[in-house]
């Protein structure tokens, strides 16, 4: 070895730039700071490059995105799932809330209903699957998955969005101020239950919900 190979890289000179090294800096800023700040001017800012160099290892912020995705899903191990279809289908949609519950920067990215993670997609395949298993068609099983995605992204969207927001705010927040100046007369219903309004909308367990949308779902079958 030379000793032009040996010498050590100047102090203060920035790391050769690779995607791998964008993508792990775009998942710290997606963690730490939401997806709404990450930009390739503040990506190259924290590598202390330029946006232009960035674009020689990806083509714009959505690519970005899907190699962030792809990173996540890959990570995930597939379940083996019960071989009974309605069981099946349970397991598979908590399986698809598992995957994003400890990463909320993917629900908002999914929430736009356009970019995904291809190496996901087994999730998919695999409630399609056990919901036509259950007697479904095709068509009502698409309609199921969008039924269990919706109530699975939304729960996830409000407990993500309240823990932060009151994480911000601190309390009483504006709701409590509201709901304590109820008039019984007007929102009887309502009134009796604002003092315990917080205990009972976050003590709902998921699966316990989940299980209502899937029984709901395979025990009409008239989904058109």
């Amino acid at each position: 070895m030379s000793a032009k190979d040996a010498a050590p890289r100047k102090a203060g000179r920035p790391a050769r730039l690779s995607q791998e090294a964008i993508v792990a800096a775009a998942a710290a800023i997606v963690e730490t700071d939401g997806v709404e700040q990450l930009s390739m001017r503040r990506l190259a800012k924290d590598l202390s490059s330029t946006p232009m160099a960035l674009y020689h290892h990806v083509q714009d912020k959505d690519e970005l995105l899907l190699l962030l995705l792809e990173a996540h899903a890959r990570a995930f191990p597939r379940p083996e799932l019960p071989t009974e279809p309605r069981q099946r289908l349970l397991a598979a949609a908590r399986t698809l809330h598992d995957v994003l519950a400890d990463c909320p920067w993917i629900v908002e990215v999914l929430a736009a209903d356009d970019l995904m993670a291809p190496s996901a997609l087994w999730i998919v395949e695999d409630i399609l699957d056990a919901a036509m298993q259950c007697g479904l068609t095709s068509r009502q099983a698409v309609y199921a998955y969008r039924m269990i995605w919706y109530f699975t992204a939304g729960e996830l969207l409000i407990r993500f969005t309240r823990s932060r927001r009151r994480a911000e705010a601190g309390t009483p927040t504006h709701r409590d101020r509201v709901f304590s100046a109820l008039d019984p007369a007007e929102y009887p219903r309502l009134a009796a239950v604002a003092g315990q309004w917080a205990e009972l909308t976050t003590g709902h367990d998921h699966r316990a919900g989940l299980a209502d949308v899937v029984n709901g779902l395979l025990s009409t079958k008239t989904i058109h």
